[in-house]
């Protein structure tokens, strides 16, 4: 692992690396804020998975989670959105290839020898953390993230039961299978089989017996993507139906942008920082 850059944030340090990938094949650059603490404590991790264009500066430049993280005492770790790089293949289009890796392992041609997002966040990437922050305790984390970053959330701790003490999303795309974005990026990245979608879909994975023991998500509702591509309300019926304790905030005049992530970051914190003490 490399050190790109450390600097001081409330007490903590703010960090961003590099290291070679064996998931993806390329190199990948993530950043994680460590909050002052005492030699020999180990702190909680927070997840947090960014959407469709970001890398891990979008969060780590405008999300406010440092105070908020320094006073809970709680590592957030920042991973990028695909793989990059020479050879790795791209369209122009903002919500396929690179910074569209959708937290899936592509099985399509030419995706799948690099798109492998499922395989790093979920194996690879907190390995690493594991081994190189021996101040993280991986027995207590939590995940959070925005817009395809919910979605990740959301999948990976269906998909995971007992390794997320804490959930929570920001403008999720819910119900990928059922929205352009998500068919546009499932069907590509996994073909035409939309039952191999399922477990990359939340309300799915939920209708199909996948439990969390309670979500807390902050929806805008000015969100310019809030009825075609979001759609909370699927998720409220799926959780409602399952018996999933769902707090679901609508916040009025709210956009789909970091204006609204950095309004209610210290939220998340919180929320997750109560779910993983002890």
């Amino acid at each position: 692992m490399e050190t790109v850059s450390t600097n001081r944030a409330h007490g903590g340090v703010q960090g961003v690396y590099r290291h070679a990938s064996s998931a993806t094949g390329t190199g990948m650059i993530f950043s994680v804020y460590v909050p002052p603490h005492a030699q020999g404590v180990r702190l909680p991790v927070l997840w947090y998975l960014s959407g469709l264009t970001c890398t891990h500066a979008n969060v780590t430049d405008k999300g406010e989670y440092r105070r908020a993280c320094a006073e809970h005492g709680v590592i957030l770790v920042a991973p990028d959105t695909s793989p990059r790089g020479e050879g790795v293949p791209d369209v122009p289009e903002y919500d396929f290839g690179q910074g569209a890796g959708f937290y899936v392992d592509a099985t399509e041609a030419p995706w799948a020898a690099h798109f492998r997002m499922r395989s790093y966040i979920e194996q690879e990437l907190p390995a690493l953390i594991a081994e190189q922050f021996p101040m993280a305790d991986m027995g207590r984390q939590g995940i959070t993230g925005h817009s395809m970053g919910g979605h990740g959330a959301l999948t990976i701790a269906l998909r995971n039961p007992g390794r997320f003490r804490s959930v929570s999303a920001f403008a999720p795309i819910v119900a990928p299978s059922q929205v352009p974005w998500g068919e546009k990026a499932l069907g590509g990245y996994l073909g035409a089989d939309r039952a191999a979608w399922r477990t990359h879909d939340a309300v799915a994975l939920i209708e199909d017996g996948a439990r969390l023991s309670d979500l807390l998500v902050d929806q805008g509702d000015a969100d310019a993507f809030l009825a075609e591509q979001l759609k909370p309300e699927l998720l409220e019926a799926a959780c409602a139906a399952a018996g999933i304790p769902l707090t679901l905030r609508m916040q009025a005049g709210y956009d789909h942008s970091y204006y609204c992530i950095s309004t209610f970051m210290a939220d998340h914190v919180a929320w997750h920082a109560a779910r993983l003490k002890g």
